[in-house]
């Protein structure tokens, strides 16, 4: 039965996703597509059976890869114009940028029954440069606090709707229990502008810390950069588990489902495969929080983000590439996931539509928090200081790409052991100082 809807869905997504198929070209195309290890790329793979089916003459090639190399690969492709991919999985920081470099192709004439004005405004706008569409949204999220009912119970915490960091590190404290290998909360550590840098400058602004301020110049000797910095080590360093300055998105991901987690703050996308019976051992036991804010600041972080998909200018392809972005990212595809695993599985964070479906709310108990939380995200006023740069928890310049990086592994070394949090604050101003001044954005 499931192969049968599986067949007519993709028929379905077919006629109203593109009426140009039916006069597509029988020429054989092969689609590379450079995509990331997160687990709802990763389902998307097994579900391209539809358009496959639809579109005879289009072979799917994936790369799919760790989330830095991700980064490095496409980057090199892309400022390169080397063709080597047809489709990539790029976020919300570099689909502006590469946009306005002209690096990607237009999504301005998509097939009929796409449906743009269905995306999240917050959303569409990230993606859109000069009016224009240069990417289309697979998922979208912000960061929320997602932890172990059960365990609050047991340790005879609360953590409210609108939680502090006090009420954060409270939890966790109490939650820690290192002789059953349960720890109070999961963090990322491993370095990268997105992942640790992701997690540590959502917890800065929340804390009211800055990159820059009005002159461009670092913030990192800041008091507020100062308590972050502080409060994010002694958290993981006290009760976080063994070798955090190695775990990112994923590992952390894996820590919780095997109810190694007290508490973990991270993407919203987690909402869907912690709560799933089938891979988490903590399905059950799931309670959700919007993302921390330091008592007296009005700020849950601004975080925002999207996987997205694009097409290199340099693509052979387009015309072929754009059938398959339309098709991965539209409400039929959404629909295929519900009638393969169900509608808590749909891909959140990028349509309208989805948070108006009944059968979606009564399924993802996470739906309200995550709704919440991204419509909460503020990514033209990241902190509660004034800014020259707008992104939540990313700076939207070409520049921090690697300046992000340096200043993450400042800070996992900081984590290992390696230095201290003030040594890595004083080598975090002086690496952003003089990439800053080199790029002329200070004297």
């Amino acid at each position: 039965m499931k192969t049968l809807t599986r067949a007519l869905l993709g028929a379905s997504a077919l006629c109203t996703v593109s009426l140009a198929a039916q006069a597509q070209s029988d020429d054989p195309v092969t689609l590379t597509i450079a995509t990331v290890n997160n687990g709802d790329m990763v389902r998307m793979q097994g579900l391209t059976g539809a358009f496959t089916e639809a579109h005879p003459n289009i072979t799917l090639q994936w790369v799919t890869l760790e989330e830095n190399e991700l980064r490095r690969r496409v980057t090199t492709d892309i400022a390169t114009g080397s063709g080597q991919f047809d489709v990539l999985t790029i976020g919300n920081y570099e689909v502006p940028i590469w946009g306005k470099q002209d690096w990607l192709a237009p999504l301005d004439e998509l097939p009929e029954g796409y449906d743009t004005d269905d995306l999240l405004p917050s959303i569409r706008q990230a993606l859109t440069v000069d009016d224009t569409l240069y990417a289309l949204p697979f998922y979208g999220e912000s960061a929320m606090v997602m932890y172990r009912t059960d365990l609050v119970e047991e340790a005879g915490v609360t953590i409210p709707d609108q939680p502090t960091w006090s009420d954060i590190m409270t939890a966790a404290e109490a939650m820690t229990n290192e002789a059953e290998q349960t720890y109070g909360i999961c963090l990322r550590g491993k370095p990268g502008w997105g992942e640790n840098m992701a997690f540590l400058t959502a917890m800065a602004n929340s804390y009211g810390a800055r990159w820059f301020d009005m002159d461009w110049r670092p913030q990192f000797d800041s008091p507020e950069w100062q308590s972050a910095t502080n409060d994010y080590l002694t958290m993981l360093n006290e009760y976080g588990p063994p070798g955090a300055a190695a775990n990112g998105f994923n590992e952390n991901l894996s820590l919780f489902q095997q109810g190694r987690c007290g508490i973990w703050i991270d993407a919203t996308v987690a909402a869907s495969f912690v709560t799933d019976p089938d891979e988490s051992t903590v399905a059950e036991n799931v309670g959700f929080a919007q993302f921390p804010n330091k008592e007296g600041v009005d700020n849950h972080g601004n975080w925002l983000w999207s996987w997205n998909l694009a097409i290199p200018a340099s693509s052979d392809s387009v015309d072929a590439a754009k059938e398959f972005v339309a098709w991965a990212t539209s409400k039929e595809y959404t629909e295929i996931v519900a009638e393969e695993q169900g509608w808590r599985a749909a891909p959140p964070g990028t349509r309208t539509s989805l948070y108006e479906n009944q059968e979606y709310i009564d399924a993802a108990p996470f739906a309200e928090m995550t709704l919440t939380s991204m419509e909460a995200a503020d990514t033209q006023n990241s902190s509660v200081q004034e800014v020259p740069y707008t992104g939540g928890q990313f700076v939207a310049i070409p520049e921090f790409q690697g300046i992000g990086t340096a200043v993450g592994q400042a800070i996992s070394a900081a984590l290992a052991g390696q230095s201290t949090a003030e040594q890595a604050l004083s080598q975090a101003q002086s690496i952003t100082e003089r990439e800053m001044q080199r790029a002329g954005y200070m004297d």
